[in-house]
C-alpha cells in the first residue's frame, strides 16, 4: 500500500517568534510524534514540513496583504494543510480573520488551527507572555511546559 503524503506548512506568531524567541521547538516535536493537532493525521501518512513562516505582524493597513504574500511563498511549494501554531491560537485575535480569508484565497489548502499540545489554558499563556515582556529569567519553553 502506498502511503499517503502531507504536504505541510506551519504560521507562526511574530510577537512569539521575533520577541519572545521562540524556536518553534514544541510544535516540530508534536509534528514528528503525531501530538496536538498534529494526532489528526493518520500514522501511515507521511508528513512533510515545508516551510514555517511569521505572521506579518499585528495589524497595520498593509498586515493582511503582507499575510496573502508570505502564504502565496508557501503555496508555490504545493503544500496539502497550514497550520497555525499554537501561539497564533493563544494570541492572535485576528485568526479567524486571517482563516477566512486564506480559505477564500487558498481554496485547495486547508486551515488548521493549532500545532502542539497545551499543558495550560489559552489564558494562562497570554498572562505568561505578557509576564515575558516584563522579566527575562523565564523563557517560551518554561511557558509551553507550564513553569
Amino acid at each position: 500500500k502506498e502511503r499517503s503524503r502531507m504536504r505541510i506548512g506551519i504560521l507562526t506568531c511574530s510577537s512569539a517568534t521575533q520577541d519572545l524567541g521562540c524556536s518553534s521547538v514544541s510544535c516540530l516535536n508534536d509534528l514528528r510524534k503525531r501530538k496536538g493537532a498534529f494526532s489528526r493525521y493518520p500514522v501511515d501518512d507521511k508528513l512533510e514540513l515545508i516551510g514555517i513562516i511569521n505572521c506579518s505582524g499585528c495589524p497595520t493597513l498593509a498586515g493582511p496583504e503582507k499575510l496573502l504574500s508570505r502564504i502565496r511563498a508557501l503555496a508555490e511549494f504545493r503544500i496539502d494543510v497550514i497550520h497555525f501554531s499554537y501561539c497564533m491560537d493563544a494570541l492572535c485575535p485576528y485568526k479567524e480573520k486571517y482563516k477566512k480569508m486564506l480559505q477564500e484565497q487558498f481554496p485547495g489548502i486547508e486551515i488548521v488551527i493549532g500545532t502542539h499540545e497545551a499543558h495550560i489554558t489559552h489564558e494562562q499563556f497570554r498572562e505568561g507572555v505578557k509576564g515575558l515582556f516584563c522579566q527575562s529569567k523565564r523563557t517560551m519553553v518554561d511557558l509551553i511546559k507550564g513553569k
